[in-house]
């Protein structure tokens, strides 16, 4: 039986608001975050990476969050695929709850070498990739780059095929400050919220402050604001007919953020890719259908 939520223990690095989560699924993930220092290039000390890591089989997932997010992101999909196969779920660079540098940009090549320097320490052996938003293009580009660290690639809702944040052209002082404020704000993410899911009821207080957490954690605007700056994610498709893995495609069909038709182009694009499509869904299928999502990558993986 779950420990009720005002008894439950968390670790001390995370916001005091985590007492606030109420669902299992969130509970039991955000107990298990851990911190491991990660030595890169990018700083002269190391930095503290928060991941966590479940079940057993080879090889391991690796699972990418989306933008301004948090690895809690995949608090319904971690526990299913930890049923069948070793997985692991990480913050990227300036993102969720560990080290911000303290740098004026962030760039896709930042996050890629971060990346990378903790799968060497912590996994060190091939991985499936699992990308979602935002974090299907840090998987693309990581794919890319290291072939030998991927055996396959699976992208849920990816980001990619276009280019940057929207955001970049305010992130000039003020009104980088002010946009980092307008995205703070708890209704502006409630609508942000409401329009990734096709089922709104998904939208709970556990959902909402799952999606806001990393918020009260020390340099997120100063982050933001750096990747914002770095230029974020380009487009990609020039560069998806170099994909050497295998790669499964997952898309939810009600996808109102980043639309449905790159669903095909990415399948199109990709070599050797499988697209699956999930019903009565929208764009966060590993939130909204995890229990379809988990299956599809069972019996794709399987193959």
């Amino acid at each position: 039986m779950s420990a009720h939520p005002s008894l439950a223990t968390f670790p001390e690095f995370l916001p005091e608001a985590v007492q606030q989560l109420t669902e299992p699924t969130s509970i039991h993930l955000a107990q298990q975050i851990e911190s491991v220092a990660v030595s890169t290039p990018l700083s002269d000390r190391p930095l503290a990476t928060t991941y966590v890591r479940q079940g057993q089989g080879q090889p391991p997932l690796l699972l990418l969050h989306g933008f301004d997010s948090s690895l809690l992101e995949f608090r319904r999909l971690v526990p299913l695929l930890a049923d069948f196969r070793e997985t692991w779920a990480i913050d990227l660079l300036g993102f969720g709850f560990g080290d911000r540098p303290l740098t004026t940009t962030i760039t896709p090549d930042d996050i890629k070498q971060h990346l990378y320097r903790f799968w060497q320490q912590a996994i060190n052996q091939p991985v499936v990739l699992v990308g979602a938003s935002m974090g299907g293009a840090a998987a693309i580009e990581f794919a890319l780059a290291y072939p030998e660290a991927v055996s396959r690639l699976v992208l849920l809702d990816s980001a990619g095929l276009a280019a940057g944040p929207a955001m970049g052209r305010l992130m000039f002082p003020p009104l980088d400050r002010w946009a980092t404020a307008f995205l703070k704000n708890p209704g502006v993410r409630r609508r942000i919220s409401l329009q990734a899911y096709a089922d709104k009821s998904w939208v709970t207080p556990d959902a909402e402050v799952c999606a806001s957490l990393h918020l009260a954690f020390p340099h997120w605007s100063e982050a933001l604001i750096a990747f914002t700056k770095g230029g974020g994610y380009t487009a990609l498709a020039n560069r998806l007919g170099d994909l050497s893995c295998p790669t499964l495609i997952l898309w939810g069909r009600q996808d109102k953020i980043v639309g449905t038709k790159d669903a095909a182009k990415f399948a199109a694009l990709i070599p050797q890719a499988q697209l699956t499509w999930i019903d009565n869904c929208g764009h966060v299928p590993h939130l909204e259908q995890a229990v379809p999502v988990a299956d599809a990558m069972q019996q794709w993986l399987a193959q």
